[in-house]
C-alpha cells in the first residue's frame, strides 16, 4: 500500500512540474483549452491547467527572413525574365498567425510571387531593371496589408536578383559594350580638340610675344638713332662753334697787327666759309661786310650749296 502511494505522489509531482512553463524571451506560446483559444503567454513563469489545458503554437517574435525562389515573371513589353525576392517579416499578433492561416510562410511565398507579377506586368524592361527601390516598396505595401490579418507585418522586401533571357542578356552585354566605347570615343575626340586649342592658343601667344619683341626693339632702335642724331648735331654745333671762336680769335689778332677794314672782312667771309663745311647752309651776310671788293652792291646774300 505504500508503494502505491508513493507511485501516485511521485505521479502528481511529475504532473504539478509538467504544467509549469518558462516562455523565453522574443517568444510566445498559444494556450488553448478543451481546444479552445485560451490566452497568450508572454515572456515569464506560467501554469497551465493539467489535462485541459495545452501550449497550442509556440510563436517566435522575432524578425525573420525567407529567400523564396525565382519566380517567372512577364513584362509589358513581353519579355520573361526570372526574380527571387527576399522577404522580412516579423509576427505581432501570435493568435492571428496561428488561427490565420494552416501554413503562413507558403501563404507569403505565393501572395509575394502573384503581387510581383502584377507589378512586373505593368513595366517594361529597361523600367524594371532600373526601378527596383519602386518594386520593393510596392510590394512591401501590398504584402503588408494582405499580411495583416494573419498577425504578420512586412518590413522589407528586397528583388535579390533579375535574371533576364540569356538573349536579352547577349543583347545587354553588346549595348554596354557599344556604350563604353561610344564614351571611350568621346572623351577621345574631346582630348584632341582641347589639345589643338591649347597649341593653337601657345602659337597665338607666341606670336603676340615676338610683335611685341619686334616693337619694343623698333621703339629702342628709334630711340638710339634719335639719342646718336641729338648727340651728332650737338657735335657739329660745338665744331661751328669753336671754329667761329677760332676765327674770330684770328680776326682779333689780325686787328690787333694793324690790318685795315677790307682785311678783316675777307678773312670773316672765309670764316663763314669754314663754318658752312660743304653742308647745304644758307648764311646771311651781315649788311657791314657788303662793300668790300665791289661785291656789296650786287651781293647781299651768299649761298653756299654743299658737294
Amino acid at each position: 500500500m505504500g508503494i502505491v502511494m508513493l507511485v501516485i505522489l511521485i505521479l502528481i509531482v511529475l504532473i504539478l512540474v509538467s504544467c509549469i512553463k518558462i516562455v523565453p524571451q522574443a517568444y510566445a506560446y498559444v494556450v488553448e483549452r478543451l481546444g479552445a483559444y485560451q490566452g497568450t503567454w508572454s515572456v515569464g513563469l506560467h501554469f497551465k491547467m493539467p489535462f485541459l489545458d495545452k501550449v497550442a503554437k509556440r510563436v517566435n517574435l522575432k524578425e525573420q527572413v525567407v529567400d523564396f525562389a525565382p519566380q517567372p515573371v512577364i513584362t509589358k513589353d513581353n519579355v520573361t525574365m526570372r526574380i527571387d525576392t527576399v522577404v522580412f517579416f516579423q509576427i505581432t499578433d501570435p493568435k492571428l498567425f496561428a488561427y490565420g492561416v494552416e501554413n503562413p510562410i507558403m501563404a507569403i511565398e505565393n501572395l509575394t510571387a502573384t503581387t510581383l507579377r502584377n507589378i512586373i506586368g505593368e513595366m517594361e524592361l529597361d523600367q524594371t531593371l532600373t526601378s527596383r527601390e519602386v518594386i520593393n516598396t510596392k510590394m512591401r505595401a501590398s504584402l503588408d496589408i494582405a499580411t495583416d490579418p494573419w498577425g504578420i507585418k512586412v518590413n522589407r522586401v528586397e528583388l535579390k536578383n533579375i535574371i533576364p533571357p540569356a538573349a536579352i542578356q547577349d543583347a545587354m552585354e553588346k549595348q554596354m559594350k557599344a556604350e563604353r566605347e561610344r564614351r571611350e570615343a568621346i572623351l577621345r575626340a574631346e582630348g584632341e580638340k582641347k589639345s589643338t586649342v591649347l597649341v593653337a592658343e601657345g602659337q597665338k601667344e607666341s606670336v603676340i610675344l615676338e610683335a611685341e619683341a619686334e616693337k619694343q626693339s623698333a621703339i629702342l632702335r628709334a630711340e638710339a638713332q634719335k639719342e646718336k642724331m641729338i648727340r651728332e648735331a650737338e657735335g657739329e654745333a660745338e665744331a661751328i662753334l669753336k671754329v667761329q671762336k677760332a676765327t674770330a680769335d684770328g680776326i682779333r689778332m689780325i686787328r690787333e697787327a694793324g690790318a685795315d677794314q677790307a682785311v678783316l672782312t675777307i678773312k670773316s667771309l672765309e670764316a663763314f666759309e669754314k663754318a658752312a663745311d660743304g653742308k647745304a647752309t644758307k648764311i646771311i651776310i651781315p649788311s657791314e661786310i657788303q662793300g668790300v671788293a665791289g661785291l656789296a652792291s650786287s651781293l647781299k646774300e651768299i649761298v653756299v650749296e654743299g658737294k
